[in-house]
């Protein structure tokens, strides 16, 4: 049996990666998830530089297994960020959110994997020019920041795979081995789960954040702020606020000031449920239950080798 690309690539047991996601995915999620057999994501667009270097210190000292760091490139202090992740030996790097022809080149000469999150077509085309060893393909049902295109995992993964050879991770409404075996119908070799992993113990999530996800049923999430950054968000008040502004032809200033600069935080961090941004994936109407990481790492894959199992013994 051929070895799996993504395992290859990370040197790790299971083709099961966990989102770096900005208040949610701290050096205690990402070992977690690593000593699970997985891959953990340090999310380093809510960490100020020193921050960041105190929570890849804790990951090295937590798990011997690999690990990496996701990078929004728009994030302000991406050159610092980037020193840190270099000089604290970090070998892989998720990139997002930005051309990945700036930072692509740089980190390889350092020796670090690179791997770049996609929302449509044309951008994987751009990562292959620049170089990268991999792609996220994110479908419109992920949470968190999206593609304007609106694109689903169903229909962007096949579409990648067919123009391009790179490995492809799939990401956006996967939560359970069932959906990552269609993910590997589709065309993909790994996935890339977000939502999912907000909900459990070892997330830096706030509990009242945590809890609202178990409880959330379908639609209550909606994409939003296209004029800005799509984002897909739980709908509170904060959530018909944005509305109403956009609605009432709000200017992208008059929505930048709306969002201030911690709402994020306050909605995900410290768990204010009314004013707060609270961003998550169309998947968490099926999140029913906090569990531990290495319990959803391991029930995933169980539930996915199954279900590949039962495909291959299909009588058609």
């Amino acid at each position: 049996m051929n070895k799996n690309k993504i395992c290859e690539l990370f040197n790790i047991e299971k083709p099961i990666i966990q989102a770096g996601m900005i208040w949610c995915s701290g050096w205690e999620l990402a070992s977690a998830v690593s000593n699970a057999g997985g891959l953990g994501l340090i999310g380093s667009g809510s960490m100020y530089p020193d921050i960041l270097r105190i929570h890849i210190k804790k990951c090295k000292q937590a798990t011997n297994k690999p690990f990496g760091v996701n990078i929004p490139l728009l994030y302000p202090n991406i050159e610092e960020h980037i020193k840190i992740i270099i000089e604290e030996g970090v070998k892989i790097v998720f990139t997002s959110a930005g051309n990945p022809k700036i930072w692509t080149n740089h980190l390889k000469q350092h020796g670090i994997i690179v791997v770049h999150v996609v929302s449509a077509l044309k951008f994987a085309l751009k990562c292959v020019d620049a170089g990268v060893d991999a792609i996220v393909a994110e479908g419109f049902e992920a949470g968190g920041h999206n593609g304007k295109e609106e694109t689903t995992t169903f229909v962007l993964i096949p579409q990648i795979k067919s123009s391009i050879s790179l490995p492809i991770i799939a990401a956006g409404g996967i939560a359970t081995g069932t959906q990552m075996a269609a993910a590997f119908v589709l065309g993909a070799d790994g996935v890339q789960i977000g939502s999912r992993f907000v909900a459990t113990f070892e997330s830096s999530a706030h509990e009242n954040f945590k809890n609202k996800i178990i409880q959330a049923k379908e639609g209550d999430t909606q994409l939003t702020l296209k004029q800005l950054t799509p984002v897909r968000l739980i709908k509170n008040k904060f959530f018909d606020e944005v509305i109403q502004a956009e609605q009432s032809g709000a200017s992208i200033e008059e929505l930048k000031n709306l969002l201030g600069k911690a709402r994020a935080k306050k909605g995900m961090f410290e768990g204010d449920l009314i004013d707060g941004e609270l961003e998550i994936g169309q998947v968490s109407a099926s999140i029913n239950e906090i569990k531990s990481a290495a319990e959803v790492v391991n029930e995933i894959y169980s539930d996915f080798k199954s279900v590949i199992k039962k495909i291959s013994q299909l009588d058609l």
